[in-house]
């Protein structure tokens, strides 16, 4: 990987990109949705905390890329799909509009390369099938979920939403904390210099 990396770092990129600053960012989506996510907690003794739970097949989706330097960008949307994948990508584009994305991601299967229109500020980096402990956007989701949706009940999935999103929001103003999640020596190693 860090090889393949610095071998798109140096290739050639179309347009204003060529020239532009380099951010590697990985990237990795998550579902949301009306089941309970029931955790332990304190209360004291003798009483017996009691969590309300319900299942319901309803989901929403976050999407996320996040740089070594704590720089993350959300958006959460209805689905897992290419269309949604191509949404987040545009944004992703516009948003560091100045800058050259290596985006680095798994190998699902709405990331297929025939199926997205690629910005010219943005190329594609698969990481290795089936290998979700390379991705450190999967210990971002873990800690929205640990601190943001444990013992909680949403009666929609508006409500979901809008929690989602508040939540992810204090996680992008948040550089620091997401530096100390997602900055792995691995990735750090492999950034070209």
């Amino acid at each position: 990987m860090p090889s393949r990396l610095r071998r798109l770092a140096r290739a050639r990129w179309r347009g204003q990109a060529a020239q532009a600053p380099l951010r590697v960012m990985l990237q990795d989506e998550a579902r949301f949705g009306l089941i309970t996510d029931v955790r332990r907690c304190w209360c004291p003794r003798p009483a017996r905390p009691v969590c309300r739970a319900h299942i319901s097949r309803r989901y929403t989706y976050a999407y996320a890329a996040v740089s070594p330097d704590g720089e993350l960008d959300t958006l959460v949307l209805p689905h897992v799909n290419s269309e949604c994948m191509q949404l987040f990508i545009d944004e992703l584009a516009r948003r560091h509009g100045a800058e050259r994305i290596v985006l680095v991601m798994d190998g699902a299967g709405w990331h297929d390369n025939t199926l997205l229109r690629w910005p010219d500020n943005v190329r594609p980096l698969l990481l290795p099938r089936y290998s979700p402990e390379l991705n450190p956007v999967e210990n971002l989701w873990e800690e929205l979920r640990e601190k943001h949706f444990h013992n909680r009940l949403a009666d929609s999935l508006e409500e979901v939403e809008e929690q989602l999103t508040a939540a992810l929001r204090a996680l992008e103003l948040d550089r620091a904390r997401v530096r100390s999640i997602t900055a792995w020596p691995w990735i750090l190693n492999s950034l070209p210099s």
